[in-house]
């Protein structure tokens, strides 16, 4: 993501009175684009139900059983699963990322998932079982960049909604979309703000 987008977005979202209180006090949220899809949805895997700090020590283990290399889908299926339960992955996690890994070596049309929108992703995501829409949703936004993403099952984004707007109770998605609907097309730099007032 440019420095002109992000420049526009935080000036789209300064216009959200609640929001700016929250933009005011954190940096500008950093955007990396990751060519490796495989890698970055393996991550995002990974990381699926766990705190940041474990999921980030069994990230790095993984990435020692490439010898160095990128990860890759042909190499995943050559590792022993043992060696990948000692490096902390689940049964099941270990299962989802062999799903993702025959989908890379299948389609011959992955490398083109930038190029398509929002839906088509989810269309061609969501049919590798254990990749679900926070999966892709974090997909979108960390390795892919997409501007207008706004994750309304992730956890922490509904705990940072409860406090923006002193709720008693976690927010419902129609909620959320309600309420961000004026940060269009910018979610995700929203979200990005939201995280951070809530780690915080």
């Amino acid at each position: 993501m440019d420095k002109m987008t992000l420049n526009q977005s935080i000036q789209h979202l300064l216009k959200d009175t609640q929001l700016k209180k929250i933009i005011n006090k954190y940096p500008i949220p950093q955007f990396s684009y990751n060519k490796n899809y495989f890698d970055a949805l393996s991550k995002t895997i990974i990381y699926q139900q766990l705190s940041g700090k474990v999921a980030k020590i069994i990230y790095v283990r993984f990435l020692k059983l490439f010898n160095k290399n990128s990860p890759n889908p042909k190499q995943y299926l050559k590792i022993n699963s043992s060696d990948l339960r000692r490096i902390g992955l689940s049964k099941q996690k270990i299962n989802y990322i062999n799903n993702l890994s025959i989908f890379f070596i299948t389609n011959n049309n992955i490398a083109q998932l930038k190029n398509l929108s929002q839906k088509e992703i989810i269309n061609e995501l969501i049919t590798i079982k254990g990749i679900g829409q926070w999966t892709i949703d974090m997909f979108m936004i960390f390795t892919l960049c997409k501007t207008d993403i706004l994750p309304t099952g992730d956890l922490g984004i509904k705990k940072a909604f409860k406090q923006l707007y002193d709720l008693q109770k976690l927010p419902t998605e129609k909620f959320m979309k309600e309420k961000s609907s004026g940060w269009k097309p910018y979610r995700t730099i929203a979200s990005c703000y939201l995280w951070m007032s809530i780690d915080n």
